[in-house]
């Protein structure tokens, strides 16, 4: 019986954070964990149907010995085996967010002895975590840098309460993982996204989102180029509102150097429209003012790619979020690897020497 590594869930975050990286870093590093008091300060604590299929997934892509892996459970065993390629399948049968789905998936999948599909369902624009429309927008860019990449096509939206999302990501597997250098995010060049209502939501509140990012980002870039739209009753049938915005900045060195920063924010009942777009305006601002090279919501993603990419990384971001300092906590405990934090008034450098993690798993070349 293979010895494992005991992981306390409840520390920092506490929620489901801890749960994704260290599936996993434990999947990659073929290291056996014990997570225990799980979501241990959550008014539900145990796994969460989302949790529960995310570990599954990955589970089935490296054909897992599980233990305890049941909704409510507070405490389980994930002892891996090698990762393979092929297609998966998972419904999370709720609004449970797909893009976290594959935030545990991905690295896994890139890291698989041959293609990767993956099937997935649930919420599509969830609140509490990013949109999958953000995933492809802003994180896409931001993982190519790593050397990695996928593709992503929405079948269905699925919003809150009832979720029934459908995504399907291709992922082509990597021998290795590139460090990655953003400490000058240059001069914002322009700025993309999408604002859009479904259901029975008229129009005029996605062009009132837009108006309200639009406000507060006049000032930064002549070219804002956000898209306005109602989606397809047959794509998404249920209520929802929310926009989703991508500043690209030139960055030194060419396509090497650039930076995405962005952010997205949904709808709310008793929230005007154009609030809402001014709320999420004023968040991309601060970034852009900070100079940050990347924003609060791919900070903690970045954390496992640095962990396991050749050579030195480092990253200027704003104020450290909870997340990412339980996705260093998590990786420096299975992973091995240290992670050093260089904080200023206006601005915090994330710095890592990875593992240099060659994929054993695909073919000699």
């Amino acid at each position: 019986m293979s010895e494992f590594l005991d992981i306390d869930g409840s520390v920092l975050e506490g929620g489901g954070q801890i749960l994704r990286i260290s599936i996993s870093l434990s999947a990659l590093l073929s290291v056996p964990v014990h997570v225990y008091n799980i979501r241990a300060g959550r008014r539900k604590p145990g796994l969460a149907a989302q949790h529960l299929k995310g570990i599954q997934l990955v589970g089935e892509m490296c054909q897992a010995k599980l233990k305890g892996v049941t909704i409510g459970s507070t405490e389980i065993e994930f002892s891996p085996g090698k990762i393979k390629g092929g297609h998966y399948m998972a419904d999370t049968q709720t609004a449970g967010s797909i893009s976290l789905l594959l935030q545990v998936a991905l690295p896994c999948a890139l890291m698989a002895d041959g293609p990767v599909t993956l099937d997935l369902r649930g919420g599509t624009n969830a609140d509490m975590a990013p949109q999958i429309d953000y995933m492809d927008m802003v994180f896409r860019p931001l993982l190519q840098k790593f050397g990695g990449d996928f593709s992503l096509k929405i079948h269905k939206r699925g919003y809150y309460p009832k979720g029934g999302g459908h995504v399907t990501v291709d992922v082509t597997p990597i021998k290795r993982l590139n460090s990655i250098t953003l400490l000058d995010p240059g001069t914002l060049t322009n700025v993309e996204g999408i604002s859009y209502v479904a259901g029975v939501l008229p129009l005029k509140m996605a062009y009132e989102m837009c108006d309200g990012v639009k406000q507060q980002l006049q000032s930064e870039c002549e070219e804002l180029n956000i898209q306005c739209y109602k989606e397809d009753r047959n794509v998404a049938p249920d209520n929802c509102s929310g926009i989703v915005v991508s500043c690209s900045l030139s960055g030194p060195g060419g396509a090497s150097g650039r930076c995405t920063v962005g952010g997205s924010a949904l709808g709310r009942r008793g929230t005007a429209p154009r609030d809402v777009g001014r709320q999420l305006g004023r968040q991309l601002a601060a970034s852009l003012h900070g100079r940050a090279c990347l924003d609060r919501y791919s900070q903690d993603q970045v954390i496992l790619y640095m962990a396991l990419a050749h050579g030195k990384s480092a990253v200027k971001t704003e104020e450290l979020t909870l997340h990412t300092k339980t996705a260093i906590h998590v990786a420096e405990l299975v992973a091995k690897t240290k992670f050093n934090v260089q904080s200023s008034d206006d601005h915090h450098v994330i710095e890592c020497v990875g593992l240099g993690y060659t994929n054993r798993n695909l073919p000699a070349e």
